[in-house]
């Protein structure tokens, strides 16, 4: 196949530099023209003048496609020749005996100069149109070549400025605690070191309260970073055992409580639902992220609903409250690391308190089991459901 290959480039390279050889044409118009005066002259008794002079035409018509006008002009006037000499009588003369051969032989000449500069200008429009698509694709391929370039650099601008931006917030979370804590621990020390300093029963608890409540907010925020890590790396490993639904909720609203305390909860769960295989701490903290948004993001006193059920054979568990709701060009971003739409997207002063790496890590829990999780608005007033997906099992596979 390589060999058919190259041999039918061979042969087409031999004929591109065969076809732009003038010489050749002015060669092929002298040739052609003397052939065809040898294939009409044993039939000279039988055609008429109209026959050969198609013949010569066709000549100059075929000279003139290949090598242009020069060539086919040529050919015009040898055919001219040819045909007075061989065919108009008196024969092998140039002399015409008849007005109407003058006639003939005129519009002979002048068909085949027409013919030869309409065909030479049709050859010469197709290479032009040929020559302009190349410049054309080489434009365009420079256009595009530039156009990547452009893009690069514009993805690694925003490369640069991601990183700057999960740069500011890894370290205003991480500075925020640590400040807390060193705030606590250096008024706990100037006390230790100075005994006419000193703090009542009350003030020393309360530093020391500061100081395990930012701890523990500073371990959940490296442990986010660390399931997140394991999560882009791929490296989420699910221990999937069969479970109930409610005790995963039940689960979940215990270790919430203390973010509930100012919200009636409602737990909605439909009944006889099946038993489902799956990593029953992973997806606690799914609804413990999505209760704890709920909290932050609605006043005081609105409630929360928890509701779980069958749809098209998957588990279908829903956190909705009563806030101000998503706008619809957030409800993607929002599982973006980092990202917080009150913070990110504008969507009011209000500035809760959190990393941007729960919806993120909720995401990420939800589509390893190979689930689905997006939010939607409440039909009934504003606020937020945010809504996720979860397969039964295979109980073969238990």
């Amino acid at each position: 196949m390589c060999l058919l290959c190259l041999f039918v480039a061979t042969i087409a390279n031999v004929l591109d530099r065969l076809l732009s050889d003038k010489r050749l044409g002015y060669l092929v118009s002298l040739l052609g023209t003397a052939a065809v005066t040898a294939i009409l002259i044993p039939f000279r008794a039988h055609i008429n003048s109209t026959t050969t002079a198609l013949a010569y035409l066709l000549a100059v018509l075929f000279v003139a496609l290949f090598w242009g006008s020069g060539p086919a002009l040529l050919a015009s006037v040898v055919g001219v020749l040819c045909f007075n000499f061989f065919f108009l009588p008196p024969l092998y003369t140039l002399d015409i005996a008849h007005s109407e051969n003058w006639i003939a032989l005129f519009a002979f000449f002048t068909t085949a100069l027409a013919v030869g500069q309409l065909s030479a200008r049709a050859k010469r429009r197709a290479e032009e149109a040929a020559a302009r698509e190349h410049e054309i694709e080489r434009l365009y391929k420079e256009l595009r070549g530039a156009f990547e370039r452009a893009s690069q650099a514009e993805a690694l601008k925003q490369s640069e400025r991601l990183k700057s931006a999960l740069l500011d917030a890894v370290t205003h979370d991480l500075r925020t605690p640590l400040t807390s804590i060193k705030a606590s621990i250096t008024t706990l020390l100037d006390e230790a070191r100075a005994p006419e300093f000193a703090l009542d029963k009350e003030s020393r608890l309360e530093m020391l309260q500061v100081i395990d409540e930012e701890s523990d907010r500073l371990n959940r925020f490296i442990s986010g970073l660390i399931d997140l890590a394991r999560i882009d790396a791929g490296e989420l490993h699910l221990r999937r055992q069969w479970g109930a639904i409610d005790e995963i909720v039940s689960t979940a609203l215990a270790r919430a409580q203390p973010l509930t305390q100012d919200h009636p909860v409602e737990v909605q769960i439909d009944e006889e639902l099946p038993a489902v295989r799956v990593d029953e701490r992973a997806v606690s903290e799914v609804v413990y992220t999505l209760v704890d948004n709920a909290a932050k993001y609605s006043p005081a006193g609105t409630r929360i609903k928890i509701s779980a059920g069958l749809s098209d054979g998957m588990i279908k568990m829903a956190v909705e409250d009563q806030g101000e709701g998503v706008p619809l060009d957030l409800r993607e971003r929002v599982f973006d690391k980092f990202f917080r739409a009150t913070r990110d997207g504008d969507v009011s002063t209000r500035r809760p308190s959190g990393t941007g790496m729960g919806l993120a890590i909720a995401k990420g829990i939800v589509e390893a089991h190979s689930g689905k999780i997006w939010i939607e608005s409440l039909t009934n007033g504003p606020g937020a459901r945010v809504v996720f997906t979860l397969p039964i099992g295979d109980e073969e596979k238990a």
